[in-house]
């Protein structure tokens, strides 16, 4: 069987297209029905189960919803973790002073070139 990751954009839209009809007609929901109570019109849903490539995102995700799917999109795209480069950009810089100070935390005063 092919994998999903391996198949072209506009054979995935069909998989899915695919998938999604199956999903309703197990639902025992018509195209009609499950149009109505996601809000769209019926060749919208007509086009999704087909796999048409000009479907908008949205109503893929309105039909998701009614067909009780959404939980599962998490899945399909899950939340990036940050990387520790974009860690460290997003972290304020410190602010550093360019030279010690002019006494050690003693009082005295900081070794120099030249005493013995």
């Amino acid at each position: 069987m092919e994998r999903f990751e391996d198949m072209a954009e506009i054979r995935q839209a069909q998989v899915l297209g695919l998938r999604l009809a199956q999903v309703r007609i197990r639902k025992r929901l018509t195209q009609q029905k499950l149009a109505d109570l996601a809000g769209l019109g019926l060749r919208t849903v007509q086009r999704l189960e087909l796999g048409k490539a000009s479907t908008q995102l949205v109503g893929f995700l309105k039909v998701c919803r009614v067909l009780g799917l959404s939980s599962r999109l998490e899945a399909l795209l899950p939340l990036q973790e940050e990387s520790p480069l974009e860690k460290l950009r997003r972290k304020p810089a410190t602010r550093r002073r360019v030279r010690a100070s002019r006494k050690d935390s003693e009082g005295n005063k900081p070794w120099q070139w030249g005493q013995g």
